[in-house]
């Protein structure tokens, strides 16, 4: 086979959307979160700043909201969506509002979803919705039905109202023929989430790929899970969807692992959490026939071996069972420089009140604040880009 022509490390084509102007902010703001103090306490007083009336909205909407989110409604996204559409990247808008946790603000979530589906509905710059399980369920009730725990009679209502979200939302995507990514949560509430999810598939994947469970690969015992449905959906003849990561509560899993004196249910080394990655994504790319996956990951490695995959098997590359994606304001050069390649990419472009998304916002500060890590490659990208453009 020859080498693959692909590479991530064009920074002309990664940053080719970006104006000069916009290029030198992006560098500005990754640069700030070197800073552990800004990192570790300005979400939270930024979010108590909002609250009391404190004149920092603008301050904040102009940096890390303006890097890593659309806006402020699905209106003000359209602007962002263009932008990547124009280098045949899609977006996948993310309502990414934390924090509440009652009946109507659930159904609230549900009527904003179903918005992002119509908005989705054969138009493909949005190739898929996605919602986060928390964002439309109580987490204590998730909770006690991973521990097998017994329901009273309020709560056995409450679960019935979380399934009929679940389908509601499934529904809409499969009346509307949108895909539907279903984010993970955290290994203590997902094997609840993961049964309501197979139910779903095997109602709405009959003919094709609807929904999409999310696998978090730096759990142990994953590859194995993939399998079973695997298994399972050959038995009741359905298909899969699987939205591959390696996840996002690495620190929340152990810590709670640790306090409450269980087996850490996270990898015990970065190495076992590629190779169970690779690994789910060979599984899953060998049954195509009736699974179809998103690489969810800004690991280059990782992205370049399901590239490889489908060259050596001489699969399109704008097949529509193969996806890649990222978040919106990081890695460009992997997503750019796939689509630019002919390969099917979109970003997760969240949005919502900038309030309500500050503990989105954190997370992102979070895990780009290693010079050694995200941050710093994200920055070496950027320093390449603006010394190409005689800008450094």
């Amino acid at each position: 086979m020859q080498p693959l022509d692909l590479s991530f490390s064009d920074t002309e084509i990664a940053f080719k959307h970006k104006s000069d102007y916009e290029l030198k902010k992006s560098k500005f703001i990754f640069s700030l979160f070197k800073s552990k103090a800004l990192v570790n306490y300005g979400p939270g007083l930024s979010v108590f700043g909002l609250k009391i009336g404190l004149p920092i909205k603008k301050l904040i909407k102009d940096t890390v909201f303006y890097q890593f989110c659309g806006g402020e409604t699905i209106d003000e996204c359209d602007k962002a969506v263009s932008v990547l559409w124009a280098s045949h990247v899609g977006s996948i808008l993310d309502y990414s509002v934390e924090g509440h946790e009652d009946e109507a603000t659930f159904d609230a979530n549900v009527l904003e979803i179903k918005h992002t589906i119509d908005k989705a509905k054969g138009n493909p710059k949005n190739p898929f919705c996605v919602f986060k399980p928390t964002g439309i369920a109580r987490f204590a009730l998730l909770e006690k039905l991973d521990a097998g725990e017994k329901l009273d009679h309020d709560e056995l209502a409450e679960y019935y109202r979380v399934v009929n979200r679940f389908d509601t939302i499934c529904k809409a995507a499969f009346d509307n023929k949108v895909r539907l990514f279903v984010d993970a949560e955290e290994t203590w509430i997902q094997k609840t989430l993961d049964s309501i999810l197979n139910d779903m598939m095997e109602k709405y994947n009959k003919e094709s790929v609807i929904v999409y469970n999310t696998v978090q690969l730096y759990r142990k015992g994953r590859v194995e899970f993939i399998q079973k449905c695997i298994d399972d959906a050959r038995e009741k003849k359905y298909k899969l969807g699987f939205k591959l990561v390696r996840g996002a509560y690495l620190e929340k899993e152990t810590e709670r692992a640790l306090k409450m004196n269980y087996p850490n249910p996270i990898q015990d080394t970065k190495i076992a959490c590629d190779t169970d990655y690779d690994a789910a994504v060979k599984l899953c790319f060998d049954n195509r026939d009736i699974v179809a996956i998103c690489a969810g990951t800004h690991n280059e490695q990782s992205s370049m071996k399901l590239a490889e995959l489908m060259a050596e098997a001489g699969v399109d590359k704008s097949d529509p069972h193969f996806w890649f994606a990222q978040l919106y304001g990081m890695s460009d050069n992997i997503s750019f420089n796939l689509a630019a390649k002919g390969y099917n990419v979109a970003k997760y472009l969240p949005y919502g009140p900038l309030r309500y998304v500050m503990p989105y916002l954190g997370r992102r500060a979070k895990e780009n604040s290693s010079m050694s890590g995200q941050m710093g490659r994200e920055l070496s990208l950027i320093m390449t880009e603006l010394k190409r453009r005689k800008l450094a």
